[in-house]
């Protein structure tokens, strides 16, 4: 077996799992705020499309995918990101991946050297595939504290020069999970030059960039960020986006990658080993999603309508704010144990939330999500308002 394997942690739901061993909970319906899985209905005409090519399953799909759902993903970067007209090839600079997380595990595997002691940065606290990728190539994480203090970014002021000799990779997640903490184009433009001047690629996970509170202010996107600064080509550049969270798919299992044109060649050559080509019935249905705006905006204006709501009912008893983007809060609990409380809510209440610390790891003797929850509003708008009522209860009798 990979030895690697047993570097890798336990996921956070299998520790969640764990720590509620035992509890027997209150007699009220369960509502989990735990698990990023969108419960917002999926388009009925993406199902549609999918049903009416099923009679694709007796032909093998192309790892390229079809040059139809490239185009469409093209005009819809262009579009969104405010690309050039035709500054985004097709042909050579997308490939559809089946989901945002098999991909961003999948590029570390086929980047990485693992011949140079390489490093690969990712924000702490981060989405697990991050530091499980990094681990399953052969190299070690770099975890940079997303704080209060540095507004939920990355500080990369604290990586050092010998650091940056070896790092091959640097995992961003704009708009971040679990904070919503958004990158603007100084940022981006800070990170481009690092990435010119210590010869790293940056993984732009952008899966949550169409759920944003203001309708008027679309975060900034990796590609958008070049294209301003005349980095036409890319270079050093991969976004990674889906469909799972901005309409509403997870099941689905769709999404692409763009950017840097000769790493997503290398890319491509790896993905034609890793058998990992698209279903064409799905890939049409992905099709009609790209296509359309009117039921992301919906869905947008939903989760709108949940913040309102619960931040309404929060505030008064927690210091809580609404994030920039995704569908997620973020905040710190009364006692200090973050796993203390997701317990006791979880028998009292019968509501269940992540643990910050099940999000990040120590550093300098630190966990920056260590006294944190993390809740996701994707429930219901009711029950999402009931969970609130019930860990305000509960927060109270504290």
């Amino acid at each position: 077996m990979n030895p690697d394997l047993d570097r890798l942690q336990p996921y956070p739901f299998e520790k969640l799992r764990a720590l509620f061993t035992g509890v027997t909970p209150a007699k009220k319906p369960h509502i989990a705020l735990s698990i990023g899985e969108p419960k917002h209905a999926t388009p009925d005409f993406v199902a549609d499309t999918l049903r009416a090519h099923l009679d694709a399953l007796g032909s093998y799909p192309l790892t390229r995918g079809l040059p139809t759902l490239r185009e469409a993903i093209a005009n819809w970067l262009t579009a969104r990101f405010s690309l050039p007209v035709g500054g985004i090839d097709p042909e050579t600079q997308i490939l559809p991946v089946n989901g945002t997380r098999e991909a961003l595990f999948a590029f570390a595997q086929a980047m990485i050297d693992r011949s140079k002691a390489p490093l690969v940065i990712s924000p702490n606290p981060f989405y697990q595939i991050y530091e499980g990728a990094a681990l399953l190539a052969g190299a070690e994480p770099l975890f940079l504290p997303c704080t209060t203090e540095t507004s939920y970014l990355p500080d990369f002021s604290r990586v050092r020069d010998e650091q940056w000799a070896r790092t091959q990779l640097v995992y961003i997640c704009s708009p971040g999970n679990p904070t919503g903490a958004v990158m603007r184009q100084d940022d981006w433009s800070e990170l481009l030059t690092l990435a010119d001047r210590h010869d790293f690629v940056i993984a732009a996970d952008e899966c949550y960039s169409e759920l944003y509170s203001d309708e008027d202010a679309p975060p900034v996107g990796l590609l958008q960020a070049a294209a301003a600064l005349g980095r036409d080509d890319y270079r050093r550049c991969i976004v990674f986006h889906s469909l799972s969270k901005r309409s509403n798919a997870p099941g689905l299992r769709s999404g692409f990658v763009a950017g840097d044109t000769a790493i997503l060649e290398r890319f491509f050559r790896y993905r034609t080993y890793h058998g990992c080509a698209m279903p064409i019935q799905h890939q049409q249905a992905s099709i009609a999603a790209w296509h359309d705006e009117a039921h992301v905006r919906e869905n947008r204006a939903l989760y709108r309508e949940k913040f309102d709501a619960v931040l309404a009912i929060l505030q008064p008893v927690l210091n809580v704010q609404r994030p920039e983007a995704g569908f997620y809060l973020w905040t710190r609990v009364p006692g200090g144990s973050d796993e203390t409380f997701a317990r006791s809510l979880f028998e009292h209440q019968h509501v269940t939330v992540l643990p910050g610390s099940y999000l990040s790891r120590e550093v300098d003797g630190h966990n920056p999500g260590t006294g944190h929850i993390r809740m996701a509003l994707v429930a219901t708008p009711e029950e999402c308002i009931e969970a609130a009522e019930r860990l305000r209860t509960h927060i109270e009798s504290l």
